[in-house]
C-alpha cells in the first residue's frame, strides 16, 4: 500500500500551504457556470438529496466543471475523478471503471434507465451515451444495487440529458451550442440543443444534435510496444471515428407533475486498432496472417430509443410518483474490410416506478419497482456467445431517518433492501440449460455530522449479482480479448459485502474528502487464463472464487489566494485499489494507483488550469498478464467567457492534453501493447449559451 501512503503524505503539505496563504477576500461573482456554489441534487436517487447529504459515495460533474471534463467517450469524461478510470479500446470505446470494477458490474444509465447497448458484452463495444449532450453526470461509487439491480454491484454512472423535460424553462427559449476542433486526431465536432416553453406555459419542447469526426490518432512513437519491421511511428492506424446523435422530446407540465416522451438515435462508426479478424485456412494447409485479405476491422453501431416519463406530486400517502420506461433497438456490426464479420442485435425494454412516501415512523423513503427484458442475438464467425433472452424484476425500498442534534452532533441513518429475480433463456440447447436466479441485497449507513464543517459516514452493504449470458454460455473465439472464451452454465450468483469509512471536512479555504473501503466477494465471477490453447488462441474460462477489493481515495482543494489578481485554487487527489483472490494471486486488468495535482485560476471572464496525473506502474498482475510501466499526463485549459446585455453568453476555450507527449498504455486495456493513448494535442472551440 505504498502508493496509498504517498497519497496521504501528499495531502499534508498542501493543507499546510493553503492554510498559511489563505487571506480573506470576496468571492469572484462572475457567471454561474464558472463557479458552482449551490448544492446539486443527485437525480440517481428518488429522494431529493445532494451529494453531500448522501452516505453513498457520489461524484457530480455539472456546469463549467463538466465542460472542462467532457471528452469523446463517457469513460474519458469521468476519468479524472478519484476512484474512477476509463477502459480503452481505441478512441471510440471508453467505459467507466469504478474502484477497479467495470463491464457488467457498472451500470451506465440515461437519467435512471439503462443505456440499452451491448457495451458489457465485449471490451470493443462502445457506450451509446453522448457526454457532450449531458447536463449533469453522476458517479455512484460502491454498490448501487438497491437502486439499479445486480448490474450495479460495482457502481453506476447516471447521465442527465433533459431529453424528456420535467419542468418549464426559466426563459421561453434556452439552449447551448459548441464548435470544437482538435489537432491530435483532426477532430471536428458540432453540438447544439434547445429547450423551449410554449406560450401556454405547459408544453415544453426539447431538441439536440451532435456530429463528430476524427482521423487516425497521433501517438508518441510506435503503436506496438515491441514494434515490428516496417511499422510507421507517430500514428495509431485504424483509429478514426464518426459519431452522430440526435433527439426530439416534449412534455406537458403542470403545477402537480408532467408527462412526456422522447425519441433519439445514436450512430457511431469507429475503427478498432489492433483488432484482427480470425485466422483462416489459406488453402495450402496453413493459416493466413491475422487480418490478411480482410482489411481493417471497423464497427458500425446504430441505436434507436423511445422513452416516456411522467410524474405526479401529492398522490394520497405519497409525496411523489415517478414512472419512466424506454425501448431500445441496438445493432452493432463488425466489418472486416468491406465484408460483414459479426452482427450483434440487442432489443431491450426497461421500466421503473418510484413512490416517495410521506414520513413513516420517522423514516422518509421511497418504494420502487424495476423491470426489464433483453433479446440478444449474435451472428457471424466471431459470435462467441449464443443468442439469449433475459428478464429481470426487482422491488426495493430505501429510506433515511434523522436523529435530533445533541452534544455530539447530528446523526442520520440510511437503510434499504431489494429483492431481484433474473432469468436467462438460451437459444441453443447445446449451450446449456436455461437459468434463473433470486437475489437479495441490503444496505445500512450511519452519517455523522459533527458540525457544519466535518461529517463522517460508515457504510455496510450486502449485494448480489447474477452471472451474465456471456459468463454462462460463451464458447468460441473472442477476438476483442484475444482468446477462446468458455462459459460455465452451472455458475451461481456472486455476493459482495462492503464496508466503507468516509470523511469530509471543509473550512473557509480548504476542503478534504477521503474514503477507505473493503469489498469481500463470495463466488466472484472472473475470466481466468487456463494455460491451454485452442485454434491457436489461449483459452480463458469463466470461473468463480472468493476475492477481495481494498482501496483508498483522497482529495483536497485549497484556495491559495483570493485577491484582485484572481482566485488561485490547488487540488490534489489520489486513489489506490488492490484486488486479490483469497486463494492467492491478483485479478486481471486492475487499475493502477494514481496521484494527481492541479492549479486553477479564475479572474473576471478568464479561467485557466494546469493538471498533472501520475499513473504508477502496475506489477500486481494476474497469471499470464504482463506488468505495465507508469506514466505522467499533463493537461492545461484556458477559457474566456463573455456575458452579453441580452442575457446570452459566449465562451472561447483552448485545451491542451498530454503536453509531455508521453507514451501511456493503460493497464486496464486489452490493447495496452498495441494501442497507446493519444500524444500531445490541442483542442479549441467556441461555446454559446442562450
Amino acid at each position: 500500500m505504498k502508493p496509498a501512503l504517498t497519497v496521504l503524505a501528499a495531502l499534508l503539505p498542501l493543507l499546510a500551504c493553503g492554510t498559511a496563504q489563505a487571506t480573506g477576500a470576496a468571492q469572484d461573482e462572475r457567471h454561474d457556470p464558472a463557479v458552482d456554489l449551490d448544492p446539486v441534487v443527485v437525480r440517481a436517487t428518488p429522494l431529493t438529496l445532494t451529494a453531500e447529504d448522501l452516505a453513498m459515495p457520489v461524484e457530480v460533474l455539472s456546469g463549467a466543471e463538466l465542460d472542462k471534463a467532457k471528452a469523446g467517450t463517457l469513460g474519458d469524461t469521468v476519468d479524472g475523478l478519484p476512484g474512477v478510470q476509463s477502459s480503452w479500446f481505441g478512441p471510440g470505446v471508453g467505459r467507466p471503471i469504478l474502484r477497479g470494477m467495470d463491464g457488467p458490474r457498472v451500470r451506465v444509465l440515461s437519467d435512471g434507465l439503462g443505456s440499452g447497448d451491448a457495451s458489457t458484452t465485449s471490451a470493443d463495444h462502445a457506450v451509446s451515451v453522448e457526454p457532450f449532450l449531458a447536463d449533469q453526470v453522476e458517479v455512484l461509487k460502491g454498490p448501487a444495487t438497491l437502486l439499479y439491480g445486480s448490474g450495479a454491484i460495482g457502481g453506476a454512472v447516471n447521465v442527465i440529458d433533459g431529453r424528456v423535460p420535467d419542468a418549464v424553462t426559466d426563459e421561453p427559449i434556452e439552449g447551448r451550442a459548441e464548435l470544437r476542433g482538435g489537432t491530435v486526431n483532426d477532430e471536428r465536432t458540432a453540438m447544439g440543443r434547445i429547450d423551449a416553453t410554449a406560450a401556454n406555459g405547459h408544453l415544453v419542447l426539447h431538441a439536440d444534435a451532435l456530429h463528430r469526426e476524427t482521423g487516425d490518432q497521433e501517438i508518441p512513437g510506435f503503436a506496438e510496444r515491441d514494434p515490428h519491421d516496417g511499422e510507421a511511428p507517430g500514428v495509431l492506424p485504424n483509429s478514426a471515428l464518426r459519431t452522430d446523435s440526435a433527439a426530439l422530446g416534449a412534455s406537458w407540465v403542470t403545477d402537480r407533475g408532467f408527462l412526456g416522451g422522447a425519441w433519439s438515435l445514436y450512430s457511431s462508426r469507429y475503427g478498432v486498432p489492433g483488432h484482427a479478424p480470425l485466422e483462416e485456412e489459406d488453402g495450402h494447409g496453413g493459416e493466413e496472417a491475422a487480418g490478411e485479405g480482410h482489411g481493417d476491422v471497423r464497427i458500425v453501431l446504430d441505436q434507436r430509443r423511445g422513452e416516456v416519463r411522467g410524474g405526479v406530486d401529492d398522490v394520497g400517502p405519497f409525496d411523489t410518483l415517478r414512472l419512466k420506461a424506454a425501448r431500445t433497438a441496438y445493432t452493432h456490426t463488425e466489418f472486416e474490410g468491406d465484408a460483414v464479420g459479426t452482427v450483434f442485435d440487442n432489443t431491450s425494454m426497461e421500466g421503473r416506478l418510484e413512490l416517495v412516501h410521506a414520513p413513516l415512523a420517522g423514516w422518509r423513503g421511497a418504494f420502487g419497482v424495476q423491470w426489464s427484458t433483453r433479446d440478444f442475438v449474435a451472428i457471424g464467425e466471431e459470435a462467441f456467445v449464443p443468442g439469449s433472452q433475459g428478464r429481470d424484476t426487482g422491488v426495493f425500498w430505501i429510506g433515511e431517518r434523522a436523529f435530533p442534534a445533541g452534544d455530539h452532533g447530528r446523526f442520520k441513518l440510511e437503510a434499504g433492501a431489494r429483492l431481484d429475480r433474473n432469468a436467462v433463456e438460451v437459444d441453443t440447447a447445446e449451450a446449456g440449460p436455461d437459468r434463473d436466479f433470486s437475489m437479495a441485497s441490503a444496505s445500512a449507513a450511519l452519517h455523522w455530522e459533527a458540525n457544519e464543517s466535518f461529517h463522517a459516514t460508515l457504510g455496510l452493504d450486502r449485494a448480489q449479482r447474477a452471472p451474465t449470458a456471456e459468463a454462462l454460455y460463451s464458447d468460441g473465439p473472442h477476438v476483442a480479448t484475444g482468446s477462446y472464451e468458455r462459459g460455465d452454465s452451472t455458475l451461481d450468483e456472486e455476493t459482495a459485502t462492503r464496508v466503507e469509512l468516509g470523511a469530509h471536512w471543509h473550512g473557509e479555504r480548504v476542503q478534504v474528502d477521503g474514503a477507505l473501503y473493503r469489498v469481500d466477494f463470495d463466488d466472484f465471477l472472473y475470466l481466468a487464463a487456463t494455460g491451454t490453447a485452442f485454434d491457436h488462441l489461449p483459452v480463458r474460462q469463466w470461473r468463480q472464487a472468493d476475492a477481495r477489493f481494498t482501496g483508498i481515495e483522497a482529495e483536497a482543494e485549497v484556495v491559495l489566494s483570493d485577491s484582485d489578481r484572481g482566485v488561485w485554487t490547488a487540488r490534489v487527489f489520489g486513489d489506490r485499489v488492490r484486488a486479490e483472490l483469497d486463494a492467492g494471486g491478483y485479478l486481471p486488468r486492475i487499475a493502477p494507483a494514481r496521484l494527481g495535482a492541479g492549479l486553477d485560476w479564475e479572474h473576471g471572464p478568464w479561467r485557466a488550469s494546469l493538471d498533472a496525473t501520475r499513473t504508477f506502474r502496475q506489477d500486481e498482475v494476474a497469471e499470464g498478464e504482463s506488468a505495465t510501466p507508469g506514466y505522467t499526463l499533463v493537461d492545461a485549459h484556458l477559457a474566456w467567457h463573455h456575458d452579453t446585455d441580452a442575457g446570452n453568453a459566449w465562451e472561447v476555450f483552448l485545451d491542451a492534453s498530454n503536453l509531455l507527449d508521453e507514451e501511456a498504455r493503460p493497464h486496464v486495456s486489452f490493447l495496452k501493447d498495441v494501442a497507446p493513448l493519444p500524444g500531445r494535442g490541442i483542442a479549441f472551440g467556441l461555446r454559446a449559451f442562450f
